[in-house]
């Protein structure tokens, strides 16, 4: 169910404590000082820390200060044989989640530890919504050409499936959107939609990343840390620039995902792991295989569905869509009245050549707000589109 931290200076509260939390199926550790506490709570995770306020070396008020220190997230509960309401008004200003009194009652705890666990889900999903809709505020699928209706379709049928996802498309064309739209439409919808960016990831860290390691596997590993695959389980794991990920990392891959299990780098331990995986790339993965630079047997298991994103040149009717779409979003954006384009700059933007892609579009759009007057017409596009003119 978790791990908790229990940090008390008498042996028999934490061995009692113990007992009861390992009864509920908890993962309990121990430590009899506060800086002992310390020590263990910033190089490894814990789902709640318990600590007393009398103890020698540290006692529990400055190790709660410290923990907030290093932003230590798990929620503390503070217990002690000789409260006060002003210490347990203090424990609470200075962060701590609840005080508990001794002797210590067992529905109390309980009571709390639900609770705690509660609020801190609840945060968690909080920081990865705001993340969601900051990052993405405004942004869909927008287009209604053959080409994109058809992206539409297949979404709707495959969201509801656990089916694996290959989304192939040049760079710029929308595919994380559409790996975004195949997660929101999805019964996982609730749970996380981790991404990994394959490419941007140097070789040597990218197994780290996606299994996560123990504490001393390197380095600079100085505290236990979870990888992509655990904190997307249940959730959808979105790989993009897959072709790009070295040999080592997908001969992993493919274990994970035949076997439902990995170990972090580091450690030996099998962790169940079950991901919705949706991946993408630039690259024609079957060129790739024949040269020797992608597996085929991780290509089939993949790419279980095949999704296509059409570039910008070959959906140029819905150009005026999308202008229309990322003017109003990005005129919102820096607080300026909406400005509006006239039809020669709509048929400009139509005949201009996209290698960029959407991005490309975006940015130019972006340019002209700020750079044009209240009307953007041809002229504009055409000088705009093309900085070196």
């Amino acid at each position: 169910m978790g791990r908790i931290l229990i940090v008390d200076d008498e042996r028999s509260i934490r061995r009692s404590l113990k007992e009861i939390l390992e009864f509920e199926n908890f993962e309990v550790e121990e430590a009899e000082d506060g800086k002992e506490g310390l020590q263990k709570a910033t190089s490894s995770h814990f789902d709640i820390i318990f600590s007393d306020i009398k103890m020698p070396k540290m006692d529990g008020m400055e190790l709660l200060e410290q923990l907030q220190k290093e932003k230590v997230e798990s929620p503390i509960i503070m217990i002690s044989g000789h409260g006060t309401i002003e210490t347990a008004v203090e424990a609470i200003k200075k962060g701590a989640f609840d005080f508990i009194e001794k002797p210590l009652d067992l529905n109390r705890i309980l009571v709390t530890i639900r609770n705690a666990k509660d609020k801190h889900a609840l945060v968690e999903e909080t920081k990865v919504l705001k993340k969601t809709v900051q990052r993405f505020k405004g942004s869909s699928i927008i287009g209604e050409t053959p080409e994109i209706t058809q992206i539409k379709e297949m979404i709707a049928k495959v969201a509801p499936s656990d089916a694996r996802v290959l989304i192939t498309g040049e760079n710029g064309t929308g595919k994380e959107l559409v790996a975004r739209a195949l997660h929101e439409n999805s019964n996982r919808k609730g749970e996380p939609f981790i991404e990994v960016n394959c490419a941007a990831i140097p070789a040597e860290l990218i197994e780290s990343e996606l299994f996560g390691h123990e504490k001393g596997a390197f380095t600079s590993a100085v505290k236990q840390k979870k990888g992509k695959f655990e904190l997307a389980t249940n959730g959808t794991l979105f790989l993009d620039e897959i072709g790009d990920m070295s040999a080592s990392a997908q001969a992993k891959v493919l274990r994970a995902l035949q076997e439902g299990v990995i170990q972090r780098v580091g450690g030996e331990k099998n962790i169940k792991v079950n991901p919705r995986i949706v991946a993408a790339t630039n690259k024609n993965l079957r060129k790739e295989i024949e040269e020797g630079n992608f597996r085929e047997d991780l290509f089939h298991r993949l790419s279980v569905i095949l999704m296509h994103v059409p570039s910008l040149n070959d959906r140029k009717n819905d150009i005026p869509l999308l202008a229309e779409h990322f003017l109003t979003m990005i005129c919102a954006e820096h607080g300026i009245p909406r400005k509006k384009f006239s039809d020669d700059a709509l048929e400009a933007l139509q005949n201009t050549n996209w290698t960029g892609n959407i991005r490309e579009l975006r940015n130019i759009v972006e340019r002209m707000v700020i750079l044009c007057d209240k009307v953007i017409n041809g002229f504009d596009v055409n000088t705009f589109s093309n900085p070196r003119n």
